[in-house]
């Protein structure tokens, strides 16, 4: 949950008129291995320019397999925040982060330069990497690109974290008029946003580092990609308003002031493998506000709140929230939910929140100490809204810190609402997998009989394991979330827990 930001003042009409402003450049990408037709490399490496900051607790080194000339990589450093439950604060850590691109087998090393290793971890854990241990120093081959983490010794903060591309097939050319190219380097604009214009694509080349928002207000057919970084600009990384079909793909968006990533009032937005890093206050990943048409696609969010936020109206935007797909993720929140749904709506004209899907996810981690904010995935509506017809699918939870693995509440939270949320109806769970020791009871809570959950069913629901289902073995006065220590209240009706044969018996 965040409250209100300042960034509106800030966004003013700096633009693409600015573009030549303070860029700096002359740095190359490193190409390995290029075939002898001319066609594309199958190792490009990006050197980081040395105004940015990086971290010492790794070495990296990366090559075509099985017996390339080695490449060391450069090393960013990505902060993320840790919550002290006793007193509030927050503490700020220091991370590690490489990337690449290729199109084979690579083998990747890497060596802790701290010491002392014992145990090398590669997640997410659906990948089934199983790194090669040789003291300090762990391998692994990739034979296609996947964004990872590396963790050494349990290590939660000090880190490694490695973002891959395929190499591109049609990067555009510097002079093409209908691109706004920043080369390698890092790349500044006047007054600190990038204001794109309706047809215009902003490109960033591998090794480009931008430090400003990149903003498109009541724009059609606009676009931001490339293997360049958004890095540490006073405000988001991307704020889109008002605008329709948008594309944000392949960028790394890294320690902005704001969120990774803002839709408000806009249709048919479609952002593919955005890689976003965060950790001031109210350092969401993508938050969606009375949008529609939109769909978050391989995208990897470490952040220090919500990772993916899906809301109705908040600030200057109005209108029901409808058709988002959240797929082929992998989420990791340090603070809040990894998913949250519903908190932020119109109480004057109430609105919906409706026909959602989030399908072949990974929950790294989870932690939040305030049992109001907790869930894996939270439908939380309040301020009137309803939240209908939503679809979760093929979710992978990993053990997490602290939470809930799923938390439905229409809620009256008065911190940010001004009337309790319509309801949840209409809900479908199928095959939602957590293993792991530390889920606090899940919690599903009707507000009161006009205000309930409805028709929920979780199909294939595997705790540590075990398939949950009204049909399983207990004792016959327990209810089945009594097997799993979740709790659910006389306002939720018709809630459902069935083994996938169960279902496809009652679908004929």
């Amino acid at each position: 949950m965040n409250a209100p930001l300042s960034r509106r003042t800030a966004l003013q009409a700096a633009g693409a008129t600015a573009l030549a402003a303070g860029l700096s450049g002359g740095l190359t990408a490193t190409a390995a291995d290029a075939d002898d037709t001319g066609s594309r490399p199958k190792l490009v490496t990006y050197p980081r320019p040395s105004a940015v900051p990086t971290n010492t607790s790794f070495q990296v080194r990366v090559r075509t397999a099985p017996d390339g000339d080695w490449q060391t990589l450069d090393i960013y450093r990505p902060q993320f925040e840790e919550i002290n439950a006793n007193t509030g604060g927050g503490k700020v850590y220091n991370s590690s982060l490489v990337y690449f691109d290729f199109q084979c087998s690579v083998e990747v090393e890497v060596t802790y330069l701290k010491g002392g290793t014992t145990k090398a971890r590669v997640r997410p854990d659906s990948y089934g990497i199983k790194p090669e241990l040789l003291g300090d120093t762990l391998r692994f081959t990739l034979d296609e690109p996947k964004d990872l983490v590396v963790q050494v010794n349990d290590e939660l903060f000090d880190c490694l974290h490695i973002i891959t591309n395929h190499v591109e097939h049609h990067a555009p050319a510097a002079d093409d008029p209908d691109v706004i190219y920043f080369g390698p380097g890092v790349q500044t604009v006047t007054g600190g946003v990038l204001t794109v214009p309706s047809g215009k694509t902003v490109y960033l080349a591998g090794g480009a580092v931008l430090k400003a928002t990149v903003y498109f207000k009541d724009v059609e057919r606009a676009a931001l990609r490339g293997h360049g970084m958004i890095w540490a600009g006073p405000g988001g990384g991307v704020l889109c308003e008002g605008s329709r079909n948008i594309r944000v793909e392949d960028v790394v968006i890294m320690n902005p002031g704001g969120y990774i990533t803002t839709l408000g009032e806009a249709q048919n937005v479609h952002i593919r493998k955005v890689r976003g890093f965060s950790s001031r206050g109210n350092g969401d990943g993508i938050d969606v506000f009375s949008s529609s048409d939109v769909v978050i696609d391989g995208c990897f969010l470490r952040n220090s709140d919500d990772c993916i936020a899906i809301y109705a109206h908040r600030w200057d935007y109005y209108g029901d929230t409808r058709n988002i797909t959240v797929q082929n993720c992998s989420l990791w929140a340090d603070v809040a939910h990894p998913v949250n749904i519903g908190t932020h709506g119109n109480t004057d004209a109430p609105e919906t929140i409706e026909n959602l899907v989030i399908r072949n996810m990974d929950i790294l981690d989870h932690r939040e100490p305030q049992m109001n904010y907790q869930g894996c995935i939270a439908l939380n509506p309040g301020d009137s809204n309803l939240i209908s017809n939503v679809r979760i699918e093929d979710v992978r939870i990993e053990d997490f810190r602290w939470g809930q693995v799923i938390y439905m509440k229409v809620m009256y939270n008065t911190k940010y609402n001004t009337s309790v949320g319509r309801g949840i109806e209409n809900v479908y769970v199928k095959n939602l997998t957590y293993t792991g020791t530390h889920a606090n009871p899940s919690l599903l809570l009707g507000y009161d009989a006009d205000h309930a959950i409805k028709n929920v069913t979780f199909e294939n629901l595997v705790i540590n394991g075990v398939v949950i289902a009204d049909s399983m073995k207990k004792p016959s006065w327990y209810y089945t979330t009594d097997a799993i220590q979740w709790f659910y209240n006389e306002h939720v009706t018709n809630l459902k827990f069935l083994t996938t044969a169960e279902a496809e018996a009652a679908a004929q």
